[in-house]
């Protein structure tokens, strides 16, 4: 029993000692990057022999140390190494997410010789997908690190590869100009595997550009280099093309011998690839001759029994101890092989993920750009179109000239109308619409409407029914401009698709709790109907019935989706009923507030009518900075017409010192001018003057500038092209408070 335990203690003295001793050596940075590099000439020299799997095992090993020991730079090569033998395998989406971490890696770092590398790995990725425009700028890429840090074989690895590339592409004589500069610089460096490859290569070119004698000619120099360095691989491949040449050219004996060589070289390649794999099982060899030894054991246990206690105690301990390492050993390998499975599916997904948010967030925002851009372009002549189409019908035109000006005045409402529609689906995509509650009359509201759509519905010889529940009251507090889009859609469309018939407009109660009331609104017609199929996503943008729907009813397909994004605001629901040529019911549910007044205040419908004006507009001034003519005049008219004198002048520069000599009431003041912008102008205007209103009269979209405007001190905006009545009342209420100081002063 005491030699038992002298030996115990023997066992934890020698286990301590390597202990103490493999912590030193791990503390050691000059031994860690041994252990690290020695790892890697592993993983090479496995790689030649197409050993794989201990290719993997060695490369794993050193990213263990190099993560222990939060080395930066040999986990950039590492993974760059580890994406190489991702794509060997075929592992491509691994391979790619691989290197996309040692591109991050080496970047951070700065360390561009590495980069270099992992870029030109990840184009032979972009080979092996097919996307070989992808590659050739990944190569490029690579290529120029390496002429930055004149590393010659790097430069002739990716010049062979963009040459393979291009031939790939079928793009022969960029290959050929290529592969010259491939070979140049891996017989300069005595690159001999790359000179070998490189003009088996070049071979290949030229016999596609039909020059076989100078094809034959390379081809017999690649294969001797190959051969006399034992270049299995390349001399494999060298063999098949060189017997593909030959053929060719009509030398069908040496094609055969060629093929011959190959088809041998090529079986010894799969023997060593074979045998390779079959190193997969030397831990469950291992294992089982474990187990059978163990069974062993346990034979000469019973055998000899008789032997003293404490002897058998050491067997029988031995046995459970061996059996219990095997047991774990087979866990273990299993929970390895799962953890590896399970994380390569991670990286695969998490990468996905990556890419598909960086895709979705560019998509974005090149639609605002593009939105923004767009829509800015199109309102500036729109704002050119719309006014003097306004001014010539007020202005007594012949008769035979006004249906061609209201021709023109409805293409313009047209266009606008679809260019406002485009912008308020990306506001409410991107939930950017705010709401406006305010007391308003719901039943005169919906009259209104209904009388502005009159006029079309007559036109189809349509007539308008409206049923307002008796018992409901009328006064709500909600955001009413958002209704009346909601029904001016709704009632529209219905307007549009019904030829002789008749529409139902109903509003009724739901639900009441507290002063919060949830009506129900019914837009019905006897029109032409919508399909089953098309009822399931009618709601879309740009969706309409079909290309016949929309040449002969018209519209943008954009008013349904508006609708449903505003409910949505609006926390409502709706729903539609509808059968072929019987007609179709919208109904959508929302909640109003109660005012709990029996009349709400009408707003003041007229704000520059002589007879009903309170101001008084004699001494008002007003100054219009403008550069396009048209807009200038069209501008001046609307203003004479409303009583108020103007002046105009065409750049920002000019405009500052004018107002700092007369004493303006208003400034209604363009964005895009030669000179300085009217945003630059109205900074400077703030250093003197911080009270003077200063509208930006802007075709920008108003979401895109918000920020920009309110740094530099605009009063409000007006977006062109505008429509009277908010023109109007906006110049009213900037200009009615300056009176009524003026007056109690």
């Amino acid at each position: 029993m005491s030699q038992t335990k002298l030996y115990t203690l023997v066992f934890i003295f020698l286990f301590s000692a390597f202990t103490w001793a493999q912590k030193g050596m791990n503390d050691d940075p000059e031994i860690v990057q041994s252990n690290i590099n020695g790892r890697i000439e592993q993983f090479a020299n496995y790689l030649e022999k197409f050993n794989y799997q201990e290719a993997q095992r060695n490369l794993d090993e050193a990213l263990r140390i190099a993560e222990e020991n939060d080395l930066k730079k040999n986990l950039g090569i590492i993974y760059t190494l580890k994406g190489k033998l991702q794509l060997i395998i075929e592992e491509k989406d691994n391979a790619f997410n691989t290197l996309n971490k040692a591109i991050k890696i080496l970047s951070e770092i700065k360390d561009d010789a590495h980069l270099a590398d992992a870029y030109r790995t990840l184009g032979e990725v972009f080979i092996s997908k097919g996307d070989y425009f992808q590659a050739l700028d990944y190569l490029k890429s690579s290529k120029n690190l390496y002429e930055q840090e004149s590393v010659d074989k790097g430069i002739a690895e990716t010049l062979l590869l963009e040459g393979k590339t291009y031939i790939l592409l079928k793009k022969y004589r960029e290959a050929r100009s290529v592969l010259e500069q491939s070979t140049a610089y891996a017989k300069k460096s005595e690159l001999l595997k790359i000179q070998s490859e490189g003009l088996l290569t070049h071979a290949f070119v030229y016999n596609k550009l039909g020059d076989n004698e100078k094809a034959v000619e390379l081809s017999n120099e690649g294969l001797r280099i190959a051969k006399a360095n034992n270049f299995m691989a390349i001399l494999n491949e060298g063999y098949l093309m060189s017997s593909n040449l030959h053929n060719n050219i009509g030398n069908y004996q040496l094609s055969r011998n060629y093929l011959k060589s190959h088809v041998k070289l090529k079986d010894s390649i799969r023997d060593l690839t074979r045998f390779s794999s079959t190193k997969d099982q030397e831990t469950q060899d291992l294992l089982q001759t474990t187990i059978a030894e163990n069974e062993k054991l346990k034979e000469q246990a019973k055998a000899e029994e008789e032997d003293d206690g404490v002897r058998n105690l050491i067997t029988i301990l031995s046995v459970a101890l061996i059996t219990i390492l095997s047991l774990l050993t087979l866990s273990l390998y299993k929970n390895n092989n799962i953890r590896l499975k399970t994380n390569n599916m991670l990286h695969k997904k998490n990468g996905e993920l990556i890419i598909a948010k960086e895709k979705a967030e560019l998509a974005s925002k090149t639609k605002a750009n593009f939105l923004s851009t767009v829509t800015h372009e199109l309102r500036t002549p729109l704002y050119a179109v719309t006014g003097l189409s306004n001014m010539l019908l007020e202005e007594n035109p012949k008769p035979e000239q006004i249906q061609h000006l209201k021709s023109l005045k409805f293409s313009g409402d047209y266009l606008l109308t679809f260019i406002n529609d485009i912008l308020q689906i990306n506001k409410i995509e991107a939930n950017k619409v705010e709401l406006e509650p305010e007391p308003f009359n719901l039943r005169k509201k919906i009259n209104n409407i209904i009388l502005a759509l009159n006029n079309s519905a007559e036109d189809n010889n349509v007539k308008i029914h409206f049923e307002y529940d008796k018992n409901l009251p009328e006064n709500f507090i909600a955001d009413q401009i958002k209704i009346s889009q909601i029904l001016i859609n709704l009632i529209g469309n219905s307007i549009k698709f019904t030829k002789d018939g008749d529409i139902w407009i109903r509003v009724y109660q739901m639900e009441i709790k507290d002063k919060m009331y949830t009506l129900r609104f019914e837009v019905e017609d006897n029109g032409i109907g919508i399909s089953q199929e098309k009822q399931d996503n009618m709601f879309e943008s740009f969706n309409q019935g079909s290309i016949q729907i929309n040449r002969k009813y018209g519209g943008t397909g954009l008013g349904l989706s508006i609708v449903k994004g505003l409910i949505d605001i609006l926390k409502g629901e709706i729903h539609v009923k509808s059968k072929l040529e019987v007609g179709t019911t919208f109904f959508f549910d929302i909640p109003l507030e109660f005012t709990g007044e029996k009349e709400a205040k009408e707003k003041k419908s007229s704000y520059f009518d002589k007879e009903n004006t309170e101001l008084d507009l004699t001494n008002v001034k007003i100054l219009v900075v403008e550069d396009n003519k048209i807009n200038q005049m069209i501008t001046k008219k609307i203003l004479t017409k409303m009583g108020l004198k103007c002046d105009i002048i065409d750049n920002g520069t000019d405009a500052v010192e004018m107002i700092k000599t007369n004493g303006y009431n208003l400034i209604l003041m363009d964005i895009h001018m030669p000179g300085i912008s009217g945003i630059e102008a109205t900074k400077r205007v703030r250093s003197f003057d911080k009270e003077l209103t200063i509208f930006a009269l802007t075709a920008v979209t108003i979401e895109d500038k918000m920020h920009e405007f309110e740094e530099a001190g605009f009063t409000d905006i007006i977006p062109k092209p505008f429509k009277q009545e908010e023109f109007e009342k906006k110049l009213y209420n900037a200009l009615a408070p300056k009176q009524d100081r003026t007056a109690s002063a």
